[in-house]
């Protein structure tokens, strides 16, 4: 199987390395040749074991593999929020591998946007507080016309001033979601987005996500948003672009357009 090859990248804080014409969209992240272990000695676990893959801007990516196959890993990398072993981790063009951690939050604050499995939302804050509070940590200009729109794109316009717990859970994601779009992120990382959601309400979250791919950049040139989520379900999975498997931290296999049958089959393959 063939994985799109290393490019060079500038360290961070350094303009990206020009790529020059391609019929392919620029990568938004790449991992390179990525080893992660935990423990030491006898107890050492590689989660992940020389992976190298590319997320192309414009493009859905869903992550799957047998519980302990390195899924989130994978995801924590490619975000910065843990730090490979050995190899390299690319975000738009620049080498974050060995960044300085304050370098790393800013990153995450400005760049990359975060879903998760139990929505992380701050109970005490309205769901426009919520959706603000990335921008608040930036110190970034306060846009209320930019966090009310986040939530009328993801219909909650009239749930702006409802904490979290007055919302339903689908409700609570859709607000997570509206957080992680208010700044148009370069890469949306989702880990597990509709684990804790009822199928109606995971079906809105899927839609949310192929806008989020699907919205034509904004009118300064940069690249369109790019989302790469791991999740175990092969109906998540089926509605991205491509699906990529794990099993021992290594890259086994890539289907694209492929449906959910599809997507369990080959997953259930691999956990036999």
């Amino acid at each position: 199987m063939t994985f799109p090859a290393p490019r060079p990248a500038a360290p961070y804080g350094m303009p990206p390395i020009p790529q020059g014409p391609s019929p392919l969209a620029p990568p938004a992240v790449e991992l390179q040749s990525v080893v992660r272990r935990y423990g030491s000695g006898d107890t050492t676990v590689t989660a992940l074991d020389g992976v190298s893959i590319a997320f192309p801007s414009g493009t859905w990516t869903a992550v799957m593999g047998p519980s302990g196959s390195g899924k989130s890993t994978l995801l924590h990398c490619a975000a910065g929020l843990d730090r490979a072993d050995e190899g390299r981790v690319v975000v738009a063009g620049r080498d974050i591998t060995r960044a300085p951690e304050a370098v790393l939050t800013d990153l995450r604050r400005r760049s990359l946007g975060f879903v998760f499995q139990n929505f992380n939302l701050v109970g005490a804050l309205t769901a426009e507080q919520n959706v603000a509070l990335p921008m608040r940590l930036a110190r970034a200009r306060l846009d209320r016309r930019t966090v009310r729109a986040a939530l009328a794109d993801v219909g909650l316009a009239d749930r702006g001033k409802h904490r979290p717990r007055e919302l339903s859970g689908g409700q609570q994601q859709r607000v997570a979601i509206a957080r992680a779009m208010a700044t148009r992120p370069d890469v949306l990382f989702a880990d597990e987005p509709t684990g804790a959601l009822d199928s109606r309400s995971a079906r809105t979250v899927l839609d949310l996500m192929r806008r989020v791919v699907d919205s034509p950049g904004p009118q300064d040139g940069s690249p369109a948003q790019c989302v790469v989520m791991v999740t175990h379900d092969p109906v998540a999975a089926a509605a991205a672009d491509a699906v990529v498997f794990l099993r021992d931290g290594r890259l086994v296999d890539r289907l694209v357009g492929a449906s959910a049958r599809d997507v369990a089959d080959r997953l259930a393959t691999l956990e036999d």
